[in-house]
């Protein structure tokens, strides 16, 4: 069978600390806006806050590698390789930021080659195949994002600066703030300060630069990491520093929807048979607006050259062929079958009841009332399922109770920040049974070491399973344990459901509203659109919602439909409609 992968990727994400005076103490994983590299026939890849990086042979098993050597504080961590070399830097405000480069990254060799001629956020290098070196910044909701050319010995600056683009939210739908793109009043007193201080525009990120086929692909992300409509777009151009021309794909990335959502800031780079890949940050922004993940998703562009990413059902298990693939026929057909699920716990904590479990929601979750080892969660899938794979997701519950200082940090503007060394990592048993009574374990990481957050157990074979129960161990800083997705994945026993037809209305420019009527047996479905009727190549996963307004569409362009119902049997594709348009709205 061919190597498996689910997002969230399974990372041994690092703990940190996080205080705003009195406003906010937390602490609370995070790694995110990952550059990944091939590199010497290794991919490394670099994320904010991890004190480190990780490596894989496969795309599929990561290593974590720490290192002092870099800046620990400093985000947005770009890496891409120039003259047979990996070349590092990071974000840092109010000050001149480092490069540092390296040879072998596994022997920490990390040296600093310059301490940089000018403060910047969120960089991205790239070397044209000319050899010339250029390089992008960029994270503001005031200013556009940049781009200069560099001398690829010092990294100085030939020239001034190019002005590139900015936010067009009244063009650009997807760039609106807010979760759904719907604006939101603050929440809380630190909301508040910093709506009050930086506005609420959204803000233009992450810049990255891919070439093929002599097009200059310039990415970024928009409108904010914390929101569910965290993604990708993109503008081309026929030189490196423009002029760009928008695209009409955009965004190209974009997982509003599902278990765990948002795929902004991100990489896009080949594999070592020639596929294109997209990694990308995830959000789960509960404990902190910085709480994130790493998706990875199958990417390419077509025979007109867009860019798009396959992130139907992402959240899913899918494959990573050792070869050359079709990004769009990558899913093993393995569907949900824990959602909604009878959950049971040996104790439960007040607001985290144990169907949080199975909700499909990473943001919210069971927790036990007991910090002691021991503590079990327990799904009964009503029947036999035939399953394939397990994925469970550990949650960080309250653990700013429980926590002792870190050892060392840092202040960045108004944040204190601080990364945790040497953390116990969560410890799982999960076991399965046919009857409830005999019990088989498929993963059991006690005493091992191995921090797995979101770890997959990808059975040997096919199991009839009905009952699935997962006990902790010890846990990090003797918290509670805390799942927010035990999540089966395989077949179930009936049909897929029957085929929808959405009715759709263009209610403005930038605004579609769908609406369905709901079929008997769907645990949901799956809207798919796109600006023509052979590309949906944009998706939006539901849970029994049977209508959605959609806010990410782009002005004075035409949009096709389609929504797919799903269940544990299967996926139905439904048919490619075009919408009633408002008045003077393109069709």
């Amino acid at each position: 069978m061919s190597r498996i992968i689910c997002n969230p990727l399974d990372l041994a994400y690092r703990y940190q600390q996080v205080r705003l005076g009195d406003l906010e103490h937390g602490v609370q994983r995070e790694a995110a806006d990952p550059s990944v590299v091939l590199f010497r026939g290794q991919y490394y890849m670099f994320a904010s806050m991890s004190r480190g990086f990780w490596h894989s042979a496969d795309l599929v098993d990561w290593t974590y590698q720490p290192t002092e050597k870099l800046p620990p504080f400093d985000y947005a961590p770009d890496v891409r390789e120039v003259n047979g070399a990996l070349y590092i830097s990071a974000s840092r405000h109010g000050e001149n930021c480092p490069f540092f480069r390296s040879e072998d990254p596994l022997a920490d060799d990390f040296t600093e080659v310059t301490p940089g001629a000018f403060p910047f956020w969120d960089p991205n290098l790239f070397q044209d195949d000319d050899g010339s070196v250029y390089f992008y910044w960029g994270c503001s909701n005031k200013e556009p994002l940049y781009g200069v050319a560099l001398d690829p010995d010092t990294f100085e600056p030939l020239g001034e600066p190019v002005a590139l683009f900015g936010s067009d939210t009244d063009t650009h739908g997807w760039e609106q703030n807010g979760e759904d793109n719907v604006k939101q009043p603050p929440r809380t007193e630190m909301e508040r300060l910093i709506a009050e201080h930086i506005g609420d525009a959204p803000f233009i990120e992450g810049a990255w630069m891919t070439k093929h086929d002599g097009t200059y692909y310039l990415q970024y992300s928009a409108p904010g990491t914390q929101y569910n409509s965290y993604a990708d777009g993109y503008y081309t151009a026929t030189s490196p520093l423009g002029p760009f021309a928008y695209s009409a794909n955009s965004p190209f990335s974009a997982k509003p929807g599902g278990f765990i959502t948002g795929a902004g800031h991100g990489s896009t780079f080949q594999d070592a048979h020639g596929n294109w890949w997209h990694a990308a940050t995830m959000r789960v922004s509960v404990n902190h607006k910085f709480e994130r993940r790493i998706g990875l998703f199958p990417a390419g562009f077509d025979e007109d050259g867009v860019l798009f990413c396959n992130q139907n059902f992402a959240d899913y298990p899918r494959h990573v062929p050792a070869g050359r693939f079709d990004p769009w026929t990558m899913a093993p057909g393995w569907m949900l079958l824990s959602y909604r699920a009878a959950a049971t716990a040996s104790s439960t904590l007040d607001g985290h009841p144990p169907e949080l479990a199975v909700n499909e929601d990473v943001r919210t979750w069971w927790a036990a009332a007991s910090r002691e080892p021991g503590a079990w969660l327990r799904l009964d899938l009503g029947e036999l399922r035939t399953v394939h794979a397990i994925q469970i997701n550990v949650a960080d519950h309250d653990l700013a109770a429980h926590a002792p200082e870190p050892a060392d940090g840092a202040q960045r503007n108004y944040e204190y920040r601080g990364i945790y060394t040497g953390v116990q990592p969560a410890e799982f048993h999960l076991e399965v049974s046919a009857d409830g009574t005999g019990w088989e374990t498929v993963v059991d990481t006690r005493g091992t070491g191995r921090d797995a957050p979101h770890a997959l157990a990808v059975l040997d074979e096919p199991r009839r399973v009905r009952f699935v129960r997962v006990t902790a161990g010890r846990l990090p800083f003797d918290g509670h344990f805390a799942v927010s997705g035990l999540r089966l994945f395989g077949h179930g026993n009936s049909t897929p459901p029957a085929a929808v037809t959405p009715a759709v209305d263009r209610i403005d420019e930038r605004t579609a509203r769908l609406a369905w009527k709901s079929v008997e047996g769907a645990h949901g479905y799956n809207v798919r659109y796109g600006n023509h009727p052979g590309k949906l190549y944009h998706s939006w996963l539901l849970y029994e919602q049977t209508s959605l307004d959609l806010r990410t569409l782009n002005a004075g362009e035409p949009y096709w439909f389609a929504v797919d119902a799903f269940n544990e049997n299967g996926v139905t594709p439904g048919p490619v409609v075009t919408p009633r348009p408002a008045s003077g709205v393109a069709r």
